[in-house]
């Protein structure tokens, strides 16, 4: 049995007629086969493989859901390619693959940062929100970029707060969160300002994202006033 066969397997040993009847009630809609596989079960499927860039792109292939979720955990970092990294975003259908690819693969790789830019120019939704589900996953990540390249898009944030698309918007709300949240204090203050603005747009989906980012904001500094105490 070929590796490819063997994780699909793996995955549907696991598989609950519950888990993929339920999908849509958290907003992941997709065209792809779903098994029905919970997240914990796709991780300990992933730890059994290990790093295999070679299974992760055959996994991509396979046009199945939980698959593409576990090329997130076994892809290698290292060697994902920008080239690969749009082929794969061209492909995407749903939140839960988009952001699941950003949080655990993309935002470890070397073009991270080039393909924030490229994508934020996308048309397609979750191309686009491809573009803000890593620059929140960068901004929760890399702990060794300096304020710069996060100061410097803040400029592509409000460029996209007026995209009402569901899943672009709440994308840019989370991209905005999570650069405010980090620990400079020169950065949270320059993206606590780009939710005030947007707070204060005519436009309703900037609105929106801009006071979506506010309350995060007041919840972060109670709890680090109460941590104070």
């Amino acid at each position: 049995m070929s590796r490819v066969a063997e994780a699909i397997a793996a995955l549907e040993a696991q598989g609950e007629a519950r888990i993929r009847d339920g999908l849509a009630r958290y907003g992941i809609v997709t065209d792809e086969r779903v098994i029905g596989v919970p997240m914990a079960a796709i991780q300990k499927v992933a730890q059994r493989f290990g790093r295999d860039h070679q299974l992760a792109a055959d996994l991509w292939e396979t046009r199945i859901y939980e698959a593409r979720l576990l090329t997130a955990f076994v892809d290698d970092p290292a060697v994902v390619t920008a080239g690969q990294m749009d082929r794969w975003a061209r492909d995407l259908d749903n939140w839960a693959t988009c952001d699941t690819l950003c949080f655990k693969l993309f935002d470890r790789t070397a073009d991270a940062w080039t393909m924030v830019d490229r994508w934020a120019a996308a048309n397609g939704e979750f191309v686009k929100r491809s573009a803000f589900a890593l620059l929140a996953s960068l901004a929760l990540h890399d702990k060794k970029s300096d304020d710069a390249p996060f100061l410097e898009r803040l400029a592509l944030i409000e460029a996209a707060a007026t995209d009402d698309r569901n899943f672009v918007k709440k994308g840019v709300s989370w991209a905005l969160r999570g650069i405010g949240i980090r620990k400079n204090p020169a950065l949270r203050a320059a993206a606590r300002d780009v939710a005030g603005r947007l707070a204060g747009s005519a436009d309703r989906t900037a609105r929106w994202i801009g006071k979506d980012a506010q309350r995060q904001f007041m919840k972060a500094d109670k709890t680090k006033a109460s941590s104070l105490r």
